[in-house]
């Protein structure tokens, strides 16, 4: 099931057209979606871990509180440890209204790790997670928008949201296995009744148009040598003589615009976003240790949210990584290609003795499980 499905079902699709400019709401499977953070989830990590801030504040009524409420200093190994949560101090205050926020969840836990990590290899946008456990009778933060497109899953509990929207303000209830997608700039608040309830927000922050015109700009600038010239002394007595030079400059920037190559600025958009991802090797010290043991038989999958792209590079293939790439020789490019082709379905290195010989394919996929590409199956 791919993770936009498991969100909303078409996410990918309002996503697609220029971003959606209404909320949804949608009813999703329960037991998927709870199951990404549960109560006893935010239990043991607020009460029975190391967890620091910044991974966790508490807001309540609008306002976040300081740090100094409900964390406190220790040591380890003789070296100081700061910002570490004090468990009784934050439950006092949870006691009091305060909504505990668990941020960067995309970096630390792994179900919603993998989530967001398929959610980016589909959408090709950068994503992140918070979550939100909020006392009964209580409100975290008043109303504001987001600057970025929001997927809030509903895991625990119940709770009431407003939304403003070009139609109107909307009440709306949410229960376990409810997501609401809201456009980037909706405004929103929520609150509690009789319960306490617990969300996670999964924030989708687009790649814009103004940010790859922006780089493709500064790439031309660069190559137009005249405007590493100074302007003329005096110029600041009279400002009309920088019209001509002025006009000239513009004219030499929209002469290398129209020389510039957008094929491979397009090209290198791509790269750039394959090469950049968060690391993703959950398991892997694991893999390295049963990688040696690997043999024609040994089931291999793709690791979930990994992203893969192959590039022709003369006599090699550059392999895109996420966050890196490989370069392997080209004649390894048809086994490469039926990894690739086989996305989240198992794979065992004799499904590639049509490409490769035994050795070089154990010798292949190998090297992807310890690149992180391909996991081991227990």
């Amino acid at each position: 099931m791919q993770a936009t499905d498991l969100l909303t079902g078409d996410a990918q699709d309002f996503l697609a057209e220029s971003w959606a400019t209404r909320m949804h709401l949608h009813r999703g499977d329960p037991e998927l979606l709870t199951s990404l953070l549960s109560l006893d989830d935010v239990d043991r990590l607020t009460t029975a871990s190391a967890i620091r801030t910044p991974s966790i504040r508490l807001a309540r009524d609008g306002s976040v509180l300081a740090t100094s409420c409900f964390t406190r200093r220790a040591s380890l190994a003789g070296a100081p440890l700061t910002g570490l949560v004090d468990p009784r101090r934050m439950l006092e205050e949870f006691d009091d209204g305060a909504t505990i926020v668990l941020q960067g969840l995309q970096r630390s836990w792994e179900p919603i790790t993998d989530l967001v990590a398929q959610l980016e290899a589909e959408l090709g946008h950068p994503g992140q997670a918070n979550a939100y456990l909020t006392p009964p009778s209580a409100r975290g933060f008043a109303l504001h928008a987001d600057s970025h497109d929001v997927f809030v899953v509903q895991t625990h509990g119940r709770k009431h949201w407003e939304v403003h929207d070009e139609q109107g303000i909307h009440e709306l209830v949410l229960r376990p296995g409810h997501v609401l997608y809201l456009p980037t700039g909706t405004r929103h608040a929520a609150r509690t009744t009789g319960k306490a309830s617990l969300h996670v927000t999964i924030g989708i922050r687009p790649i814009t148009w103004r940010a790859v015109v922006d780089r493709a700009l500064a790439e031309v600038l660069a190559d137009v040598d005249e405007l590493a010239a100074p302007l003329p002394a005096g110029w600041h007595d009279d400002p009309s003589s920088l019209a001509t030079p002025l006009k000239n400059h513009l004219g030499a920037i929209a002469d290398a615009l129209a020389r510039h190559d957008h094929d491979a600025t397009g090209a290198a958009e791509v790269e750039r976003f394959l090469t950049t991802r968060p690391t993703r090797v959950g398991g892997a010290l694991r893999d390295r240790l049963a990688a040696d043991d690997l043999d024609d038989d040994t089931v291999v999958r793709r690791r979930p949210g990994h992203a893969v792209a192959l590039r022709p590079d003369g006599d090699d293939v550059r392999v895109l990584l996420g966050d890196r790439e490989l370069r392997v020789p080209g004649w390894v490019r048809p086994a490469l290609d039926e990894v690739v082709a086989r996305g989240d379905e198992p794979l065992r290195p004799a499904d590639l003795a049509d490409h490769l010989d035994h050795d070089s394919r154990r010798v292949l996929v190998r090297r992807l499980v310890v690149e992180g590409l391909l996991t081991i199956e227990p």
